[in-house]
């Protein structure tokens, strides 16, 4: 019988030597991991995030609960009867009428947008020089769901209908389903893996609308004399071969995707200021004038997103300095209103638009403007979006987020 193996010196020297490198590695790859820069925050109330029920009538008065910053929500988010903000690389659901952190989700790479989709919260922070970390998360207790990478790049923001939320860009925009599965990837692929699926990799975007299934975005193209509207299935066959519906060139540059259906787009254009109404198949149907000043439709819109609010029965668009009322399903002009600071919210079957001094209670049939919610900003005198959690009116005034009841 052969004696027993013993360990040696040796041997137990080399095994502490492996246990150290094996602890070294672990080490070194929690280090560089995302775990290492991320802190997670979730709630355990089992009431948190039930929606308030929305008002029957509009306040007489407006009085502010909280404030907070929020620099990453182009407007206010509210998913789940929670409240959303992005400051840094946080984002946070709040209380409504408190503005109490219910939930945090940190990490240590700035944020470049946050918004809400499909029942849930989304957070896109950046690394490096892509808006690559996609995050989904429970708008009850923070807790995390599907996450994704990609190459967007800033700025960026997101646009959601029904199961689908697309991601802008300048060059390159992606749309994504529930789950955080990429449904459509458009322009300037970075490692394109099928050489020719992409009709214009050379052009740029200058705004981005969707519909129920669709994607419609103006691009601006060398060697083309004009603005070119493009309109895709946002859910193709294959998600790097992009199924046009129509694409063809407009009458001057300068355009922006004002709002989009099944059947028809809204284009603004300027020099002169006018709408041009187009059906699905890209023939102009109408076209008329809009009586705001030129330079509100001079440039492109912040992310490439125009300013609006869409409800069943209209678009609610903010030119720069007027709020314009466009029917729905014919996107034909309806009203307008001047002197404006954003496209408003729906409250209690009353439009409220955003004005100096306050917000307009708005008849959304006539336009007609049937009083007036004094609300103190403070001496900020820039562009307002304004949302509702329940009967709490919330604007995003730039970088902060205000509550108001």
């Amino acid at each position: 019988m052969p004696p027993p193996e013993r360990r040696s010196r040796g041997d137990v020297a080399a095994a502490a030597l492996i246990a150290a490198a094996l602890l070294l590695l672990g080490s070194g790859l929690w280090w560089v991991s995302d775990a290492r820069g991320t802190t997670v925050r979730t709630d355990d109330t089992p009431t948190a995030g039930t929606p308030l029920p929305g008002p029957r009538t509009l306040p007489s008065s407006l009085t502010q609960l909280w404030r907070a910053p929020s620099g990453a929500t182009p407007e206010p988010v509210v998913t789940g009867g929670t409240v959303i903000t992005g400051h840094a690389g946080e984002v946070t659901g709040r209380d409504p009428v408190t503005g109490q952190a219910r939930w945090s989700y940190r990490r240590e790479l700035p944020l470049c947008t946050v918004g809400a989709a499909f029942g849930q919260a989304l957070a896109v922070h950046r690394e490096g020089e892509f808006c690559s970390e996609v995050t989904a998360l429970a708008p009850a207790d923070g807790s995390r769901g599907a996450q994704r990478t990609g190459p967007l790049r800033p700025p960026t923001r997101l646009l959601p209908e029904g199961n689908l939320v697309t991601a802008t860009g300048q060059r390159y925009l992606e749309v994504w389903r529930s789950d955080l599965v990429r449904t459509l990837e458009y322009g300037a692929l970075p490692t394109p893996v099928k050489p020719g699926a992409q009709p214009r990799t050379r052009c740029s975007y200058g705004s981005i609308a969707v519909a129920a299934g669709l994607l419609g975005v103006i691009e601006r193209c060398p060697g083309e004399r004009a603005d070119r509207i493009t309109v895709q299935q946002a859910d193709p066959e294959e998600p790097d071969r992009p199924e046009i519906e129509l694409s063809t060139l407009l009458r001057g540059r300068g355009a922006s995707l004002v709002a989009l259906t099944p059947d028809r787009s809204a284009v603004a254009l300027p020099d002169p200021p006018r709408l041009v109404v187009l059906d699905n198949t890209g023939q102009r149907i109408v076209e008329r004038g809009l009586d705001i000043p030129a330079a509100d439709l001079r440039g492109d819109p912040p992310a490439g997103a125009v300013p609006t609010t869409v409800t069943a029965g209209a678009t609610y668009w903010f030119t720069g300095s007027a709020t314009v009322a466009l029917g729905s399903p014919d996107l034909l002009p309806m009203w307008s209103i001047p002197d404006t600071l954003g496209p408003g919210t729906l409250l209690a079957g009353r439009l409220l638009v955003p004005v100096p001094g306050g917000l307009a209670v708005v008849d959304v049939t006539t336009g007609e403007q049937v009083g007036t919610l004094p609300v103190d900003r403070g001496g900020y005198t820039g562009p307002v979006e304004v949302g509702s959690a329940g009967d709490v009116v919330l604007e995003q005034r730039g970088d902060t987020l205000v509550a108001l009841r």
